[in-house]
């Protein structure tokens, strides 16, 4: 059974730190291209930072460059997002996906956890 299961989400005030992670089991951790998305209230999901399988190539939202730092330890089957200098435009529930490094239709999702950035 797959499942991804994130946490380290709740409340961080702006300029501050938080660190999510996300536990993977159920699949071949180290064969997936691992991926952070958000959704804030009112607005569509939208993609933050990718990790290819290999964790060679990573790629990030304009609006987080600089700030958030994805890493994976593909020993653990764990994927996280380093969050600094958050601001209030970050709060979001902070969701954990998954997809083959070959393509395909297969596409996990985590059930999320919310950031809130307030002082």
């Amino acid at each position: 059974q797959v499942q991804l299961v994130e946490s380290g989400g709740g409340l961080v005030q702006p300029g501050g730190s938080l660190r999510l992670s996300c536990a993977a089991s159920g699949f071949t951790f180290s064969l997936y291209d691992m991926s952070w998305y958000r959704q804030a209230p009112g607005k569509e999901r939208e993609s933050v930072a990718v990790s290819a399988s290999g964790g060679d190539i990573i790629t990030y939202a304009d609006s987080v460059k600089g700030r958030f730092t994805i890493s994976r330890d593909n020993a653990k089957n764990t994927v996280y997002l380093q969050m600094n200098s958050p601001k209030p435009e970050d709060t979001a529930v902070y969701y954990c996906n998954a997809v083959p490094r070959w393509g395909g239709v297969i596409n996990y999702w985590g059930k999320g956890t919310l950031v809130s950035v307030s002082a």
